[in-house]
C-alpha cells in the first residue's frame, strides 16, 4: 500500500482518531450527530480526511475522477461508495466547519488544504461547496483567493456579490468595490439594498467623484430603494461632506423609517456644513418623538454647541449625557473637551479630560488645540509629552496644534524641535504639517527657512503658495513676492480667492499701485472680479493709495454686503481728508443693515475729528459700545483724537487715562490733537512725558512735537526735538528736514530754516513748500518767488499749497502784477483749481496795495461763493485804508456768514474807529454784546530762561508788574526823544482816552519786550509771539525800541514775522 504524506491538520488525540476509523459511515453521513459529539470538533473533523479510505484508493480514485469529468451526476452521493469517497455533505459540513473557525480567528492554512482535497476529489464546480468555499475566504481576509473563487462559480448569484463586495469593504479596498459593483451591472444582475449600501460605503471612504454618487442615487431610486435606512443612511452621510445639506435632508424626509444611524447622519450633516441651529433643532424633534439618544448622537450636537454660541446649550447635555451614563464613552467626552476648549473654560476641559477612563489621540488633540487656541503653550506641550508617555502616537493634527501654538506665541526653537520630530515620525510631507510649518516660520520671521521648507513641499497645493506670498509681503519684499506668484502660474496653479490678496497687500504696503493694476487685471481674467474677500483688499489698497474712485467702483458693484469693503472706503476718505464723504458713506452702510467693525467706527470718529464734530463723534462712540467694541484699541485712539483736537483737553485727558493698553498711536493721537487744536504747551508736556516713559516715538510723533514748538516759537525746545531726532536716526527721513524747516521758519530763525533745506541730499515737493512759505511768512517775498522759479526749473510740480505761499509772498512784498500772473498760471499752466484761500490771497494782493475797487470787482466775479474768509480779507483792507463803503458791503456778507465770530465785529469797530465814525463803531460793539459774542482778548509770549511768559493788554498780574511798568515808562521817554509819536486815536476817541486809566492802553506785546529787555542779555534776539495783528502803533513803536536798544525783536503775529532791527522792519511797513 502507497501511502502519500498526509494532510495535517493539526493535533488530535488518538481516541478522536480511532473512533472515526471505526464509525460506520453512515453515522458519519449524518452530520447533525456527528458535529454535536463532543470529540469531534471542526479540526478532529479535518483530521479524519488523513485517515480515510482514500489513501488507499488514490490512483483508483484519481483515474476515476479523471474518467467521469464534467459528469458529477453520476455520483450517488446518498450513499456509501463503492470506492470508499465520503459524500458531498461531509464535505460541505467541513467546510461550514472551516468558516466558523475563520470567524474565531483560526488559521488559513486548514482551509486552504482542504480546498485542495476537495478539488482533487472533483467537488470543485458544486454551487453550495464553492459559497461556503467563498465565506471562508472573506471571513480570513484572503480576499484574492475569494476572488478566484468567485470567478470559479458555475453561476453567481446576488448573494454571491454582496458577500465578495462586503468583503473587499471590510478591507478598504474601494476600488475593487467599485470593480465588483461596475462587473455586476455590466452582468446584468439586480442589485438590492444591501449591494448598494456597501457601495454607497466604499464612495463615503474614497475620492469618488459627486456625479458618480449620483448616477449610484439614480439607480436606487430606479430599484426602488430610495426609502430604506440602509441605504439612505450613507446617502445622507455622502450628500452632507459634499455640502448638498439640502439634498440630504430630502432624503432624510423621504424614509419610512429612521434608525439611529439615520439621525447620527443628518445631525452631523447639518453640524459639517454650518447648520449648528438646524443640528440642535432636529435633535430637539428626535427627542420629542421619543427616540433615544446614542453616543454619537450626543458626539455631533455637542459639536454643534462648540461651533457657535450656544455654550449654556452644551452645558444642558452634559448633564443629559451623565444621566444616560455616556459620560464616560470617548467619542461624547472628546466632543465635550472640545465644547469646553473652544469657549475658553479650560478648566472644565481638563476635568473631562482627567475623568476619562480611556483615552485616544483626538482627547488629546482637542484638549491640545484648546489650550493652544487661549495661548497656554506650556501646558500643551507638556499634554504632548504625556501622550507619548500614554504610548499614544501624535498624528498630524496633534503636531500641527502644536506647531500652531509656537508660532502664536514666537517660539522658534521649540517649533524647530517639533519639526525634527515630524521629521523623525515620518509625517512631515502632510499637507497640514507642511502648512503649519510654514506658518511657524514666517510668523516668527524666518523667512529663508520658510522657503527652504516650501521647496520640500508638494507645489501642487496652492495654500502653501499663498503662505510664502505672505512672508514675503510681511517682509516687504515685493520682488520676491511677484517672483512666487509669477513661478506659481507657470506651474500651472490657478490662483485662489486668497493667493491676490497676499499680493495685493504688498503692493499696498510698499506703494506699488501700478502693479497693484496689473494684479487687478489678472483678477478680472481670472473670474474673482466679484469675490468678496478680493474685492475688499482692492478696495483698501485703492482707497489707501488716494484713488478713491476706482475704490468706490468696485464697492458700488459689489452683490453682497461686506463689511469689511465699506469699512475699508471709510477709512480710505478718512485717511485722505475727504472727512464728510467718509461720515455720508457710514451713515449709507448703517441705513443698509451693515453693522460696522471696529474699523468702521474708529474711522468714523477720526473723521468727526477732522471736522471738530464732536457731538457726532460722540455719537458714533455710543454705537460703538453697544456694538461690543467699547474696549477697543484702535476706537480708544481715535476718541483720544477726537477730544484733542476738538480742544476737549480734559476729556482727551479722561480718554487716554481709560485707555488700558496704550501704544504710541495713543500718545501721537494726544500730542497731535493738541498741536492741532492750538493747545501747544499740552502738547509739548506730553511729548515730554511719552519720552519719560519710554514709549518709542517715531516720525508722526516728531512731527506734531516740532509743530507745537514752531507755534510756540519755543527754539530752544525745537532744538532739543531736532537733536532727539538726530539720535534717533530719523534725520535721513525727507519729513523730518520738512518739519524742521517749518519749525526754524516759524520760530522766527530763517537762517536755520535756509541751512536745513539747502543740507537735504533730496526734497520733495513739500520741502520746497515748507521754504517758500517760510520766506512769505518773513517777508522775504524775493527770496519766496525765486525759490518758485527754480522749482519749477527742476519739473517739481507745484501744488496748491505752493501758490498760497507764493501768492502771500507777493502780498506782502506788494508784487500785485506778479501775483494775477501767478494766480492765473494755475489754471492755464499748471491744471489746479484755485480754492478759497487762492481768492483771499488776490484779494489781500489788491487791498494791501490799495486797489479796493478790484478788490471788489474780483470778489463779485469768483466762480465760487466766496467763503468767509475772503470777505474777512477785504474787510481787513478796507479798514487799512479806510474804504467805508466797500468794507460795508464786506461787513455784511461776514455777519451773515459767521455772526458768531469776534474778529468780524472787532474788524468791523476798528474799521469806522480808523474813520472817526464813532456813533457806528458803537453800534458795532453793541451788536457784539447783544449777540453774546466775545472777544478774544490780546494775548502776547515771550519765552525767558525756559519759562514762557504771557501778558494780556494793561497786564498787572506779572510778579515784576511794577519793574515792568517803570522800565516800559523810561523806554517810552528814550524812544519819544528819537521821534516816537504814540497813536491813541485809532480805536478810543478823545473822551475815552481821558477816562481810562494810562496802562489799559497798553498792549500786550508792549509789556512782553519790555519784560524781555529786562531779562535777556544784549546778545539774545527778543522772540515774541501774539495771537492777533500787531496794530500800528505798536508796530512803530518797536521799530524805535529796536534802534534805541540796538536790539533784534522777531515779532510774530496771525499774518506774518516782524525782524525789527536798526529801526526798520522786514515787513517794510507793508503787513
Amino acid at each position: 500500500m502507497v501511502v502519500p504524506n498526509p494532510i495535517k491538520f493539526g493535533g488530535l488525540s488518538s481516541y478522536s482518531l480511532l473512533l472515526l476509523r471505526h464509525f460506520p459511515k453512515s453515522f458519519c453521513w449524518n452530520n447533525s450527530i456527528l458535529l454535536k459529539f463532543p470529540a469531534f470538533s471542526n479540526i478532529a473533523a479535518t483530521q479524519a480526511l488523513d485517515d480515510s479510505p482514500v489513501e488507499e484508493n488514490v490512483d483508483t480514485s484519481l483515474e476515476y475522477s479523471s474518467r467521469i469529468e464534467g459528469k458529477t451526476d453520476v455520483f450517488n452521493l446518498n450513499k456509501e461508495d463503492s470506492c470508499g469517497f465520503y459524500p458531498r455533505t461531509t464535505y460541505i459540513d467541513l467546510v461550514k466547519q472551516c468558516y466558523y473557525c475563520m470567524s474565531n480567528g483560526s488559521s488559513l492554512i486548514d482551509s486552504r488544504k482542504l480546498r485542495a482535497k476537495i478539488f482533487k476529489l472533483g467537488f470543485g464546480e458544486d454551487d453550495q461547496i464553492h459559497t461556503w468555499l467563498l465565506d471562508v475566504y472573506v471571513a480570513s481576509g484572503d480576499l484574492l483567493s475569494a476572488l478566484q473563487i468567485f470567478d470559479d462559480f458555475p453561476s453567481r448569484n446576488l448573494t454571491s456579490w454582496n458577500k465578495l463586495i462586503a468583503g473587499f469593504l471590510g478591507k478598504k479596498l474601494n476600488s475593487q468595490v467599485f470593480r465588483l459593483f461596475y462587473r455586476l451591472i455590466a452582468d446584468d444582475v439586480r442589485a438590492d439594498e444591501y449591494t448598494f449600501a456597501s457601495v454607497l460605503r466604499a464612495c463615503s471612504a474614497s475620492s469618488i467623484t459627486f456625479q458618480c454618487i449620483e448616477q449610484i442615487h439614480a439607480k436606487v431610486m430606479r430599484y426602488g430603494f430610495g426609502s430604506t435606512s440602509l441605504v439612505c443612511n450613507p446617502l445622507i452621510d455622502l450628500y452632507s461632506k459634499n455640502g448638498f445639506v439640502d439634498s440630504a435632508k430630502q432624503i432624510f424626509k423621504s424614509m419610512f423609517f429612521r434608525d439611529s444611524v439615520s439621525w447620527v447622519a443628518m445631525i452631523s450633516g447639518f453640524s459639517r456644513n454650518g447648520c449648528e441651529e438646524d443640528s440642535i433643532l432636529l435633535y430637539n424633534n428626535m427627542r420629542g418623538l421619543g427616540i433615544n439618544p446614542t453616543p454619537y448622537i450626543f458626539s455631533s450636537v455637542i459639536s454643534s454647541c462648540s461651533k457657535t454660541e450656544l455654550s449654556e446649550l452644551g452645558l444642558q447635555l452634559h448633564a443629559v449625557i451623565f444621566k444616560w451614563g455616556f459620560s464616560s464613552e470617548v467619542y461624547v467626552c472628546n466632543a465635550l473637551v472640545t465644547l469646553y476648549s473652544r469657549h475658553g473654560d479650560l478648566i472644565s476641559a481638563e476635568q473631562v479630560f482627567s475623568k476619562m477612563q480611556q483615552k485616544d489621540e483626538v482627547s488629546y488633540n482637542s484638549l491640545i488645540s484648546g489650550l493652544a487656541l487661549q495661548g497656554y503653550s506650556e501646558r500643551s506641550l507638556e499634554l504632548f509629552n504625556k501622550m507619548q508617555i500614554d504610548s499614544l502616537k501624535p498624528d498630524c493634527v496633534t503636531i500641527a496644534s502644536l506647531l500652531g501654538t509656537c508660532a502664536s506665541v514666537g517660539d522658534l526653537q521649540k517649533g524647530r524641535q517639533l519639526h525634527s520630530f515630524a521629521i523623525k515620525t515620518g509625517i512631515c510631507a502632510d499637507i497640514i504639517i507642511e502648512g503649519s510649518l510654514l506658518d511657524l516660520y514666517v510668523k516668527c520671521s524666518d523667512v529663508e527657512t520658510a522657503h527652504k521648507v516650501f521647496l520640500t513641499t508638494q507645489k501642487e497645493n496652492v495654500v502653501l503658495w499663498n503662505v510664502m506670498l505672505v512672508s514675503y509681503g510681511l517682509k516687504g519684499d515685493l520682488n520676491e513676492s511677484f517672483r512666487i506668484f509669477e513661478q506659481m502660474r507657470m506651474e500651472g496653479l490657478r490662483p485662489n480667492q486668497y493667493t491676490y490678496p497676499s499680493i495685493l497687500r504688498t503692493c499696498t504696503l510698499v506703494g506699488a499701485l501700478d502693479l497693484g493694476e496689473q494684479i487687478h487685471t489678472q483678477v478680472i481674467k481670472t473670474g474673482f472680479q466679484l469675490n468678496v474677500y478680493v474685492c475688499s483688499v482692492l478696495i483698501d489698497m485703492y482707497a489707501k493709495h488716494g484713488n478713491l474712485y476706482t475704490a468706490m467702483k468696485i464697492l458700488r458693484r459689489l452683490t453682497e454686503e461686506d463689511v469689511v469693503s465699506w469699512t475699508a472706503m471709510v477709512a480710505g476718505f478718512t485717511q485722505h481728508n475727504r472727512f464728510f464723504d467718509a461720515l455720508k458713506l457710514f451713515m449709507e452702510m448703517q441705513d443698509q443693515g451693515i453693522q460696522s467693525d471696529n474699523i468702521g467706527f474708529a474711522s468714523a470718529i477720526s473723521a468727526c475729528a477732522g471736522i471738530q464734530a464732536l457731538h457726532q463723534g460722540q455719537q458714533v462712540h455710543a454705537q460703538s459700545i453697544t456694538s461690543g467694541h467699547s474696549l477697543d484699541l484702535s476706537i480708544g485712539n481715535a476718541l483720544i483724537s477726537l477730544y484733542a483736537r476738538c480742544g476737549k483737553v480734559q476729556d482727551a485727558y479722561l480718554a487716554f487715562d481709560k485707555n488700558d493698553n496704550k501704544d504710541n498711536i495713543s500718545w501721537n493721537a494726544l500730542i497731535s490733537g493738541f498741536s492741532q487744536s492750538g493747545h501747544w504747551e499740552e502738547a509739548l508736556k506730553m511729548f515730554s512725558k511719552m519720552n519719560q516713559a519710554g514709549v518709542e516715538s517715531n516720525m508722526f510723533t516728531y512731527g506734531s512735537a516740532v509743530s507745537a514748538a514752531a507755534n510756540t516759537t519755543n527754539i530752544k525746545l525745537g532744538k532739543q526735538v531736532h537733536a532727539r531726532i538726530i539720535k534717533t536716526g530719523y534725520d535721513t527721513e525727507i519729513e523730518a528736514s520738512n518739519v524742521l524747516i517749518t519749525l526754524y521758519a516759524k520760530s522766527g530763525s530763517l537762517g536755520d530754516a535756509r541751512r536745513e533745506f539747502l543740507e537735504m541730499p533730496q526734497r520733495n515737493e513739500i520741502s520746497w513748500n515748507a521754504m517758500i512759505t517760510g520766506y512769505s511768512q518773513h517777508g522775504c517775498g524775493s527770496e519766496s518767488i525765486k525759490l518758485f522759479e527754480e522749482m519749477k526749473q527742476l519739473d517739481l510740480r507745484p501744488n496748491n499749497i505752493t501758490f498760497v505761499g507764493v501768492l502771500s509772498a507777493c502780498s506782502h512784498v506788494g508784487l500785485v502784477d506778479e501775483g494775477i500772473s501767478y494766480f492765473k498760471s494755475m489754471s492755464e499752466e499748471h491744471c489746479l483749481v484755485p480754492k478759497p484761500e487762492h481768492y483771499a490771497c488776490v484779494v489781500d494782493i489788491l487791498g494791501r496795495a490799495g486797489y479796493l475797487s478790484r478788490a471788489r470787482e474780483f470778489v463779485e466775479t469768483m466762480p465760487i461763493e466766496p467763503d468767509a474768509m475772503v470777505w474777512r480779507t477785504l474787510l481787513s483792507a478796507c479798514t487799512v485804508h479806510k474804504k467805508m463803503e466797500i468794507g460795508e458791503l464786506a461787513a455784511n456778507h461776514l455777519l451773515r456768514l459767521e455772526p458768531n465770530d469776534s474778529a468780524t465785529y472787532v474788524l468791523i469797530s476798528n474799521m469806522y474807529a480808523a474813520s472817526r465814525k464813532w456813533t457806528y463803531r458803537n453800534h458795532a460793539r453793541k451788536l457784539m454784546k447783544d449777540r453774546g459774542v466775545k472777544k478774544e482778548p490780546g494775548r502776547s509770549w515771550i519765552e525767558v530762561k525756559n519759562s514762557f511768559h504771557a501778558f494780556f493788554v494793561g497786564d498787572q498780574l506779572h510778579p515784576l508788574a511794577d519793574q515792568i511798568y517803570k522800565f516800559l515808562a523810561d523806554l517810552n521817554i528814550r524812544v519819544a526823544a528819537m521821534g516816537y509819536i504814540q497813536d491813541r486815536h485809532s480805536i478810543w476817541n478823545d473822551m475815552e482816552l481821558g477816562q481810562k486809566d494810562p496802562t489799559a492802553l497798553i498792549h500786550s506785546e508792549k509789556l512782553a519786550i519790555a519784560f524781555g529787555l529786562l531779562s535777556l542779555s544784549d546778545s539774545i534776539p527778543l522772540r515774541v509771539m501774539k495771537n492777533l495783528r500787531v496794530c500800528n502803533d505798536c508796530h512803530n513803536w518797536i521799530k524805535y525800541v529796536s534802534k534805541v536798544t540796538s536790539r533784534t525783536i522777531v515779532v510774530r503775529d496771525t499774518y506774518r514775522f516782524h525782524h525789527f532791527e536798526s529801526g526798520e522792519c522786514s515787513c517794510k511797513d507793508y503787513w
